[in-house]
Order: structure tokens, then sequence, then C-alpha cells
């Protein structure tokens, strides 16, 4: 299937064609001689990557891609090629498995699986090289993006950057390989979100003069999670490292790993560590601002700083006090509120905090504001975009950090008229996408809608976020579960709970039971 593809220049007045071959690959049941149509697939990923357009989309169907099956390795996927197999499982049942040498640049002969170049995407397949020294990805300054995939078994490492590759590493699994899931090296930099690291004797290795941001990944039961060397620079953020059998952060060599500032903590949560949370092997002190440590378990030079006080001013009984220093008083009346626990739940983790007044209000309409103060705090996010300046948020504005810290994390945005109307009301919809967006999940089909009853209020654009975030256990429905009323305004009792089940989502809080969540779950 060939589709066109029409921008239009209005300065310029001119019309560029792009042509988009979209092909299908079924090991089982295609045929290499096929046209490589949805009813005439090809047999082996190896021939669609033959076709000679500029940009394709390859579907891989379930099978396994190995030598018997007709590929050759190792594959390049080119430039602007995107190849999708079964995001929603992580690529179950769709294994690329299998071998070949590549000449790299800057490490010489290597054995790899697949090779990625500049914009190429891979998404939902499994990845496995089970040959000695094999790697699953090689990455060689080029910036592709690789999301939802498995990389397991592979006789050295999942994913392998270098040059000045600036990958986009998104929600994979490393499980089981031999020497590590992630290693990136000489000048690569890039951003590795929301992966999952388990069962390796190294989690993620850095060295040279890598500098990638890692934020929001889990990593357990591996050897160490995180090693760095030589000159590495990283930047760590919210990253769950948990239950590694030697530790969480080794530092050796010159390697100066960003844990954190003033500005932006690093929240990272370092627990359940046998030997080390964190190992500063150099000579010089790191800082560590925000992150969860056991002082015990800190070795070498570490000046651990407490977590960021965000500390906002406010002239205004609507306007939350979001210092993390400051606790809610003992007025707070919550007794018998169907949002209690999520509420004492984030209060106990010093999330979010009252109103000025002394009680939390929780039936009373969330603004944006409150909304961007609250996100800013709960989630504190990785800066994802520039800073904007709004012409209706003053500097002065109570506001106005916790609105920028939530616009750059990709939480909030404003107009048209680049008005942010921190004191209009936010609605449970625009609390739905923002988190969904905010936090980067992967998308699910939007049947899962069937559940509401109202299900036809929800605008075109926005359904695949509400099943996305429904999914997710992430929607809190009060009082009744199957009515969304997308467009209410939403209490800060409903924000509360939203924010809370989007902590859960990401594996940062344990499960509140409650019977206006998870009603997917119940259908």
């Amino acid at each position: 299937m060939i589709v066109i593809i029409k921008t239009i220049d209005s300065q310029l007045s001119m019309v560029n064609s792009t042509l988009v071959v979209t092909l299908y690959v079924n090991p089982l049941t295609g045929n290499d001689t096929n046209t490589g149509s949805r009813l005439s697939p090809f047999k082996s990923l190896s021939r669609a990557l033959k076709v000679t357009k500029i940009t394709r989309i390859i579907h891989l169907e379930l099978g396994t891609y190995s030598v018997a099956s007709g590929e050759v390795f190792p594959l390049v996927i080119p430039e602007g090629t995107t190849v999708v197999g079964n995001e929603a499982k992580k690529g179950a049942g769709i294994i690329i498995s299998g071998n070949g040498e590549y000449q790299s640049p800057s490490f010489g002969l290597q054995n790899i699986t697949l090779l990625l170049l500049d914009n190429a995407s891979l998404l939902g397949v499994t990845i496995t090289n089970p040959s000695a020294k094999g790697t699953g990805i090689w990455i060689e300054s080029a910036a592709p993006t690789l999301a939802n995939n498995t990389f397991s078994d592979c006789g050295r490492e999942g994913v392998f950057t270098t040059g000045t590759a600036k990958p986009a590493i998104l929600d994979n699994i490393f499980v089981q390989n031999t020497a590590s899931g992630l290693v990136m090296a000489r000048h690569s930099q890039g951003k590795v979100l929301r992966n999952v690291f388990q069962r390796n004797p190294l989690g993620i290795a850095i060295s040279d003069f890598a500098a990638p941001a890692i934020a929001n990944n889990k990593l357990s039961e591996n050897g160490t999670a995180i090693a760095l060397s030589r000159n590495a620079q990283p930047v760590l953020r919210r990253n769950l490292i948990a239950k590694n059998t030697q530790g969480g952060l080794l530092v050796n060599g010159n390697a100066v790993p960003n844990l954190g500032n003033i500005q932006y903590p690093g929240n990272n949560i370092f627990r359940d560590h046998s030997e080390f949370d964190l190992h500063n092997a150099t000579t010089q002190k790191l800082v560590s601002v925000g992150n969860q440590l056991n002082p015990a378990l800190v070795k070498g030079l570490v000046e651990l700083i407490p977590t960021n006080r965000v500390a906002v001013s406010t002239s205004s009984s609507n306007a939350p006090t979001v210092s993390r220093s400051q606790k809610l008083p003992a007025s707070l009346q919550l007794d018998g509120h169907w949002a209690q626990p999520f509420i004492q739940a984030l209060v106990s983790r010093d999330l979010t905090q009252g109103f000025a007044d002394g009680s939390y209000q929780p039936d009373k309409p969330m603004t944006r504001a409150q909304y961007a103060a609250l996100v800013a705090i709960a989630f504190n996010p990785f800066p994802k975009v520039p800073a904007v300046d709004f012409t209706d948020v003053p500097k002065d504005f109570w506001a106005d950090r916790a609105i920028q810290i939530a616009a750059r994390g990709g939480f909030v945005a404003g107009f048209s008229d680049r008005t942010f109307r921190p004191d209009q009301n936010v609605q449970r919809l625009q609390v739905i996408v923002s988190l969904v967006n905010g936090l980067g999940l992967p998308a699910v089909d939007s049947d899962i809608l069937e559940v509401y009853s109202d299900r036809h209020t929800i605008p075109d654009y926005a359904r695949i976020a509400v099943a996305t975030a429904t999914q997710g256990g992430i929607v809190v429905n009060y009082p009744d579960p199957k009515v969304l009323a997308p467009l209410h305004s939403a209490t800060r009792a409903e924000v509360a709970a939203m924010v809370y089940q989007a902590l859960v989502a990401i594996g940062r809080t344990p499960t509140i039971k409650s019977a206006y969540v998870g009603l997917h779950s119940r259908s």
C-alpha cells in the first residue's frame, strides 16, 4: 500500500510529496515473492527492507524471524523506516533472533542482530542474539527510537550506543542478558525513559563521555543496577533502583552523575541492597539532592542534600502551599470522604499540601494553577520542552515556577493565544490527558471506552488518551464508576486520586483499593 503525504509551505507556495510504503511480513504464511501487502505478505523482514522507498512502515506478524525464515543478518533498519510488531505486549510472540558481523567505526568488528540508522523506529518486537559476545541492537551516531520492545538472552548486551548517538529508548524491557541490558559509550546522549532492567549482571553501563538522560526506569534483581566509568555524566531522575544483588549505582574513573540539584532534585529511590545504594569509587565528591538513600549503604565521598524545598509564596486562600517542608495542619478534615485514602497517601509522602486556610477542601474545583503545582511537586518532571512565557502568568505569580516545571515536563500547556489561564478550573478530561502525556504512557485501543455510559461525550482527539488512562487504572469516577464526565470541572479530591493512581501506574506508590478505580478490570 502506498500513501502520498503532502505538506504545504504557505510562504513558498510549494507542495512536497513523500511516498510512504506500508509493508507486511509473516514468517509463517508469507512468501518473499509476494507483493508485501496485508493479503500477500513477505516472509522475511530482510525482503521488506529491500523495497527501495525512502519512507516505509513494516508490520511484523507473530513468529520467529531468523535465518531459518530467510533473514540475512545483521538487519539494517534504514533512515525513516518504522518496524512495528506487538507494542501492547512488548514484542511478545514476535522474535528476531540471529547475528552477523558489523564493522563499527568506533569499536571495530562486532556481532549484532540489528543496526538502526537515523530516525528509524523499532516498536514492539523481541530481540535476542544468542551468539557469545553478541549485541541485540547497535546504534552508531544515529537518533532512532526504540519503544515497547523486549531485549533478552543476548550474548553480551541488549542495546549498545556509541559515537554521537542520541536514541530515544522508551518503555522497553531488558531482561537476562549475559553482560548488561544497555551500554552507552563514546559521546552518546539521548533519552532512556520508563524502561525495566531485570536480571542482568549490569542493568545500564555508561562510559567514555556519554551523557544520557536516565529517568523513570525500574532496575531490580540485576547484579549492579547502573555502573559508570571514565568521564560519563548521565542525568538520573526518578528511577526506582531496588533489590539488586550487589548494589544500585557504582561510579568509577572520572564519572560525575547528575543526581539532582536545587531546582530539579533527583527523586531517585535506592532501596533493599545488601552492599551499597551508591558507591563513589572516585576521588571527587558527588552531590546527591533529593534522592532516597540509606546513608549506611552510601560509600565514598558523597554529600547527601535533602529533597528540594519548592518554596512558593501565596497571598490567596485558593493557592496551595507547595513547600515540601510545610506539613498539613491538624485541622485537615477528611473523615469519611471517599478520597481520604488518596489524599492522605499523598500527604504522607509529602507530595501535596493543604490550602492556606488549613483545610484541603476536597470537593472544591481545582484551578489550572493548582493542578500545575500538584503535578510539579508529585512528579518533579524532567524538562522535555523549552520554557514558555505565558502572557497571563507574571513572574511574581504564586505558581509561576510550578507552572514552568509542569509545562517543561510535558504535563500542561497553554492556549493558542499564549495564555495559561491559571485561575480557570481544570476539567477532568484535561487531567486525564495531562497525566497520560506527561508520563508518556503507551497507547492502547479505544475499545475499552465501552465501560463508560457517557463515552459519546469524549472528544475524538482524547479517546486514545482516556483509553490509555483507563487501562492503566488512572481514571477515578465518583460517585458512579461508569460515568466519566470528561468535561466537568475536576474537584481537588478527584485530582488527588488520579494523580495518586498515576504514581501507582509508574510503580512509585502501592495500590489503594477503591470502588471508584479500575472499572475496566471488573467489567
